[in-house]
């Protein structure tokens, strides 16, 4: 898998190895010294085009914890300011050298099209009200672990509740979760389902 962009095109093989990827992080989490030279000699840039600071901070220390070198990109303080497009940004950022980029844009599909227009790959950090497969993939995992289940979750009914018409975050649980074998029941007033 070169690109994470969408939480539906992730097989059950595919989820499952994340989450034993997942694993492995939390085991250099709890270490004395919580690096590892994985990605040493990489570089791992944050195109964030919406304020974040949970995603934001969790990429840049999973980055520095598997020994990536880190750069930051916000809006404010850009070219964008004056113009410059998201595919003249993303392909700035690629000349620099990079080896990933983790994409969070207020617009659905952003990081799809950055993925069409650059080599490195592309991680969804979020993108409109389309996805958010990381923390579906997050939410997955902590549901596998606490129930003690494994990576399966076959016979688990899963409630997904509040606002899923606008929620990336429910539309990527919903795939993930779906993938893994849970019942999902949708609880919303009519007007804030998809």
């Amino acid at each position: 898998m070169r690109h994470l962009l969408d939480t539906a095109a992730l097989g059950r093989d595919d989820i499952v190895d994340l989450l034993g990827v997942a694993d492995a992080c939390v085991e250099i989490g709890e270490r004395a010294i919580r690096k590892v030279p994985v990605l040493r000699g990489r570089t791992v840039a944050s195109l964030f085009f919406e304020d974040s600071t949970r995603t934001r901070l969790s990429f840049e220390t999973a980055a520095k914890r598997l020994s990536a070198d880190t750069m930051s990109f916000t809006v404010g303080s850009s070219s964008v300011n004056k113009g410059e497009s998201l595919r003249d940004t993303a392909r700035t950022i690629e000349a620099m050298g990079v080896d990933a980029v983790v994409v969070r844009h207020r617009s659905s599909g952003a990081p799809h099209r950055v993925a069409s227009w650059i080599d490195a790959a592309v991680v969804n950090g979020g993108d409109g009200w389309h996805d958010h497969p990381t923390q579906a993939l997050l939410d997955a995992y902590t549901l596998t672990r606490r129930r003690g289940v494994g990576d399966d979750l076959t016979g688990c009914r899963v409630l997904v509740v509040g606002d899923v018409k606008h929620s990336r975050v429910a539309r990527g649980q919903i795939a993930a979760f779906a993938t893994l074998g849970a019942e999902i029941t949708l609880v919303a007033p009519p007007t804030l389902l998809p």
